[in-house]
C-alpha cells in the first residue's frame, strides 16, 4: 500500500555501461534503500540509459551492443529498466536534455494515468497548471521526482572545465537532484564542500555510502577481457554469455576513438573559442 506522505522518485542512470558490470546495478539497489530509509521517498522505477555512439569515448563500443547487454543485465528486476532513447540519437545529447526527456515521458504517463483513472477535465487542467505554475520549485509537490543516479566519480567530474556546463550543472542538480554512490577512496562532502555551485544545492544531494567497498570498473572489466582473463562474478552471467558469442572487448576495439576528441570537449570548447 502506498504511503501518501512520500514522494515517489524515478532514478535514472546514465552511461556509457561499457559493459555493464555488477555494480551499476548495485548502486541503484543502495540508492533505493538509501532514499527510502529517510521515510521522504518511494522509489518506483529505476532506467538505465546508454550514452549514443556520438560520445566518442575511446574504447566505446557500439550502442547497440552495450544497450542489449544493459536489457540481459536487467532482466531479472522488477523495477530497473532500460531506455534506448538517448543511444539512438544520431548526436550526442546533453545528459541534462536526457533528464528532461524521462520527466517529460514521466509526466505524460502521469497525466495518462489521470484518464485512465478518468478525472475531470478540470481536474486535469489544474494538475497541468499546477505544473506550470510550481515551475519555480521544478516539481509538482505530490507529483513523481526524478533523480540523476551516478557514482562519485561523475559529481567529480563536474569540475573537470569543458566536460559540463554550468547551467547544466545547475539544473541537474538544483531542478531534479541527485543521488551520489561513494567508491573507494572518493569523499563526495569535500568535493560538494570545494564547490560553491554544488554547495548552493547541497540539499538536494544525497549521498549513500557504500560500506562494502568494490571497485569493479568497466575499464577494469575490459581489460581483463583484452587479456583472456576470466570476468566471471563481475558482471551479470549473461552479459559475460554475450560478450563471448559476440567476441567483444579486444586490444582494436579499445583504440576505438583513440584520436578523436569527446563530444562534450569539442562541443564546449569550440562555444568557449567562438565567443
Amino acid at each position: 500500500m502506498e504511503n501518501p506522505t512520500t514522494s515517489k522518485v524515478v532514478l535514472l542512470a546514465c552511461g556509457s555501461f561499457n559493459p555493464i558490470t555488477n555494480m551499476h546495478l548495485r548502486m541503484f539497489e543502495l540508492a533505493r534503500d538509501h532514499l527510502e530509509d529517510t521515510g521522504q521517498y518511494s522509489v518506483i522505477k529505476g532506467i538505465i540509459s546508454p550514452v549514443g555512439d556520438a560520445y566518442k569515448k575511446k574504447g566505446l563500443i557500439e550502442a547497440s551492443h552495450r544497450v542489449e547487454m544493459a536489457r540481459l543485465a536487467t532482466e531479472s528486476s522488477e523495477w530497473i529498466t532500460v531506455d534506448s532513447w538517448e543511444s539512438q540519437q544520431s548526436d550526442w545529447v546533453e545528459t541534462s536534455k536526457v533528464i528532461r526527456h524521462h520527466y517529460e515521458e514521466l509526466l505524460a504517463r502521469e497525466h495518462n494515468r489521470d484518464d485512465v483513472d478518468t478525472v475531470k477535465y478540470t481536474k486535469k487542467r489544474r494538475i497541468e497548471e499546477n505544473y506550470i505554475a510550481s515551475s519555480v520549485h521544478h516539481r509538482k509537490r505530490d507529483g513523481p521526482q526524478l533523480m540523476l543516479l551516478c557514482g562519485a566519480d561523475v559529481l567529480e567530474s563536474f569540475g573537470i572545465p569543458n566536460l559540463w556546463k554550468q547551467e547544466d550543472i545547475a539544473e541537474i542538480v538544483g531542478r531534479y537532484g541527485l543521488v551520489c554512490v561513494t567508491r573507494s577512496g572518493s569523499d563526495p562532502h569535500k568535493f560538494i564542500n570545494q564547490s560553491d555551485d554544488l554547495w548552493k544545492y547541497r540539499k538536494n544531494i544525497h549521498v549513500v555510502h557504500e560500506w562494502v567497498t568494490n571497485d569493479i570498473s568497466a575499464t577494469h572489466v575490459r581489460r581483463a577481457l583484452r587479456r583472456g582473463r576470466s570476468v566471471r562474478y563481475l558482471l551479470p552471467e549473461s552479459v559475460v554469455r554475450y560478450v563471448q558469442e559476440h567476441s567483444l572487448y579486444s586490444a582494436e576495439s579499445e583504440q576505438k576513438n583513440a584520436d578523436v576528441v569527446l563530444a562534450p570537449f569539442q562541443k564546449y570548447s569550440d562555444a568557449s573559442t567562438s565567443g
